[in-house]
């Protein structure tokens, strides 16, 4: 009997003691990381077994997955940013892998780039890689540390002349590891497609979304189970972990997220961000057949951007499956096919080269355009790297043309200044009834004030 005490006192002190650390904020293992320093994925294996092996198989590594709906693909293929051609990148992590460009004419330096620059290894071992050495080189901290020195996650040429993707592998980062912070996720994801708001065209700010002003950070939506990242419907955002997340589910705000019923009617046949994002921002066109020179003497391609909350969005029917041909990538739906909602989007147009003898859109390397400019000798690289037929060919003749992109809006969340009956229901109102399917005779209907004027009448008396 003195023994079990014994034992269940010592069972309680230990599980004060995790509690204790745990309040604290302290994640387990400080203890030994202090003492031994960190080693990498091994040392974050000495409380999660198989965690780096399993990371492998997530989109965050593999930059690519399975995708069921999107037309014109081939099922039993992995796409995504490892493979995909289109204009908002035009490049992609084979053809535009990370590298040192051709030094500029004009300084004589060099520099590095690539698409891949943003994959959480060490290039060594890359994106899709597998087996052991690519499971010591997942760089946990990049994500996981709230004091992780960025200067360090810089690439360099070593002893062999191979390029590496510094990593910050400190005792310091890694004691201040936990939960990833806004800063953690958008150190990639902010300046994705070329610069700090160009392709998303959204920041995570107290001033510009909901969420952040309640203190949420990217995580509470985005919550991942053995690194599956849910994410959300976009015609563009192909690859996926097989999880997704939606304002909708019941953790979130659910089916009847207003206390007023006639809102929530609203939201069988609209989306929510329809009316919650009135606003976007980003590139709204980029031309990679004419790159302009930068201050550095470096080229980059020209591209027409807005900052958060400048653009106006288009609204169209969309039922989760895209329309994906060489010079348009969008979404599917109508108004009769019982799945679809109004829903938000920003249109992009990107200009390129496209395969005069097949019409299909042309992927670049970057390298030698963003030395000198030469776009032609970009798509020439891209197309000996995918082994095309008469490369030189392909390049000298290729054709310039556009592509249009819709780009879902999923960020910059407002409450406050969410659209109401008058922004949508009125001959001027946002929504375009005619090209969303509707008759004429629907329009003078739902373009009435008769729709709210009861409504707006209330609202506004108690405003006022």
């Amino acid at each position: 009997m003195m023994k079990m005490t014994k034992a269940i006192a010592a069972a309680l002190g230990l599980a004060l003691t995790a509690t204790t650390v745990l309040a604290a904020g302290v994640h387990p293992g400080k203890e030994s990381i202090e003492k031994s320093g960190y080693k990498g994925p091994e040392t974050c294996e000495e409380c999660h077994p198989g965690s780096a092996k399993g990371f492998l198989d997530t989109v965050h590594w593999k930059h690519a997955s399975k995708v069921t709906n999107v037309e014109g693909i081939d099922a039993k293929v992995e796409y995504g940013m490892k493979n995909r051609i289109y204009v908002m990148c035009n490049g992609n992590d084979i053809v535009n892998n990370l590298k040192e460009i051709p030094k500029s004419p004009v300084t004589g330096k060099s520099k590095f780039s690539g698409c891949n620059t943003c994959h959480p290894g060490n290039h060594l071992s890359d994106v899709g890689s597998t087996g052991a050495a690519a499971e010591a080189a997942v760089d946990c901290l990049v994500c996981h540390s709230t004091d992780y020195d960025f200067r360090q996650r810089k690439p360099f040429k070593n002893e062999k002349g191979e390029v590496v993707m510094g990593q910050d592998r400190s005792t310091k980062a890694a004691l201040a590891i936990g939960k990833p912070t806004v800063k953690n996720c958008m150190v990639c994801h902010e300046a994705a497609g070329g610069g700090v708001i160009v392709k998303r065209g959204f920041s995570f700010t107290k001033d510009t979304d909901a969420h952040a002003a309640k203190g949420m950070v990217c995580v509470d939506c985005h919550k991942a189970k053995d690194h599956k990242m849910p994410t959300g419907h976009d015609p563009n955002n192909w690859a996926n972990d097989g999880v997704f997340v939606s304002c909708a589910d019941t953790s979130c705000h659910g089916v009847k997220p207003h206390k007023d019923a006639d809102l929530n009617r609203h939201c069988a046949k609209i989306a929510c961000q329809t009316c919650h994002i009135p606003r976007t921002g980003g590139a709204f066109a980029k031309d990679f057949t004419v790159w302009e020179q930068t201050p550095d003497k470096f080229y980059e391609p020209t591209t027409l951007k807005k900052e958060a909350n400048e653009t106006t969005p288009v609204y169209a029917w969309y039922n989760g499956t895209v329309k994906n041909t060489p010079h348009f990538i969008g979404p599917k739906g109508s108004k009769k096919d019982g799945k679809s909602k109004i829903t938000p989007f920003k249109i992009f147009q990107g200009k390129a080269y496209y395969n005069k003898q097949t019409g299909e859109l042309l992927s670049m390397d970057f390298a030698q355009p963003m030395s000198d400019g030469d776009t032609r000798a970009g798509v020439l690289s891209a197309a000996k790297t995918l082994g095309l037929k008469n490369p030189e060919k392909i390049a000298k003749e290729a054709v310039p043309g556009w592509q249009t992109i819709y780009f879902g809006s999923n960020h910059l969340v407002t409450k406050t200044k969410a659209l109401y009956c008058a922004n949508c229901h009125a001959p001027n109102g946002v929504l375009n009834f005619k090209d969303l399917g509707y008759s004429d005779k629907e329009i003078v209907k739902l373009t009435s004030p008769e729709l709210f004027m009861e409504k707006l009448a209330q609202k506004q008396k108690e405003e006022w």
